[in-house]
């Protein structure tokens, strides 16, 4: 039987991990990375792409068996929640090893300003202390937390357009990283930005707004992750993974 790899995720590192699993594994062996569907023009990985859910925990379980999965790495956003659990359930289910790729998390430099919050609720809580102009990068998904805050002005930064509840004063920029320190330094500055949100999703890509919010001496509500599901091994980069499947699932080859 020829060696089948489930790649959840549309992440940069999941889009990595399938072209190093592409050019390594033998001939013959299949990579399937599976994208949920929600961004309209998903930049698409090397090997097969399947587009759309599962049906949870359950629909995962029997797709793993019935495509003969033999590792499942779980490469999905670090905020990505349910998946991840679901992927959790539905490995242990199958009797497939699981991991969860994640790129390590930001961490804070002297002259930052950084408030932690739990949920984008607790991060919503926070903002009418710290300034009334916001820069909301935490994605389309998830703005009805904000929609409450009358008094403030929001410029949104996201990959599609929002939908659902919205705050009354919001413009709308779509647009996808990786973003440059200079393009960052001059939104903070054009949009009069005093405060900043963002959820912890690591990386390079979207990092440069963090140096120019301290820069500018603007205040960060920084969102935590969600926990990676109990007893799942945590890989940091593609190549890790490599190395966990290849001493998990051992084959031949480069």
């Amino acid at each position: 039987m020829r060696l089948h790899v489930l790649v959840l995720g549309g992440t940069t590192e999941a889009r990595r991990l399938a072209g190093a699993l592409v050019d390594t594994l033998p001939a013959g062996a299949r990579v399937t990375s599976s994208l949920a569907g929600r961004v309209a023009r998903p930049a698409l990985p090397p090997g097969e792409v399947r587009i759309g859910g599962f049906g949870g925990a359950g629909g995962l379980a029997e797709w793993l068996r019935a495509h003969r999965v033999d590792a499942l790495i779980d490469a999905t956003h670090p905020f990505a929640g349910t998946i991840s659990f679901n992927a959790a359930e539905a490995a242990a289910t199958a009797h497939v090893p699981l991991l969860a790729l994640r790129r390590p998390g930001w961490v804070p430099v002297e002259g930052d300003r950084w408030h932690p919050a739990g949920s984008l609720s607790a991060a919503a809580a926070l903002l009418p202390a710290l300034g009334t102009r916001v820069f909301l990068t935490t994605g389309r998904m998830g703005l009805a937390a904000f929609a409450g805050l009358d008094g403030m002005w929001f410029l949104m930064r996201s990959v599609d357009a929002p939908d659902g509840p919205c705050p009354a004063r919001m413009e709308v920029l779509l647009d996808r990283g990786p973003f440059s320190l200079e393009g960052e330094r001059d939104l903070l500055r054009r949009h009069r930005v005093d405060v900043l949100v963002t959820k912890d999703s690591g990386g390079a890509a979207t990092a440069p707004k963090l140096t120019a919010a301290r820069e500018a001496g603007i205040p960060v509500v920084v969102v935590g992750r969600p926990p990676v599901p109990e007893g799942v091994p945590v890989a940091g980069t593609p190549e890790q993974a490599v190395a966990w499947l290849r001493e998990t699932v051992p084959y031949e080859g480069p």
